[in-house]
């Protein structure tokens, strides 16, 4: 295989990666958030707290990939 092929092809399974990533970081938050809700009695204040932990956290994956990508962009170009 080729190295462009090989390269592209681990790329692509980055970037497929995150949105699994983005997506489960949400669900746990709101799931995780749904329990701590049930255990407390407190429906549905830490539900909501808890799936805008999981939306940051998600948002904070997609930010550091993005970097990730801007360097290794840099270091291929010099």
């Amino acid at each position: 295989m080729k190295k462009e092929t090989a390269k592209m092809l681990m790329d692509a399974a980055k970037h497929s990666s995150l949105g699994l990533s983005v997506a489960l970081s949400i669900v746990i938050g709101l799931f995780l958030g749904f329990w701590l809700d049930k255990v407390f009695d407190t429906e549905p204040v830490l539900m909501f707290v808890f799936l805008m932990l999981g939306i940051a956290a998600g948002f904070r994956n997609i930010w550091h990939e993005i970097r990730k990508i801007k360097e290794s962009d840099e270091r291929n170009t010099k």
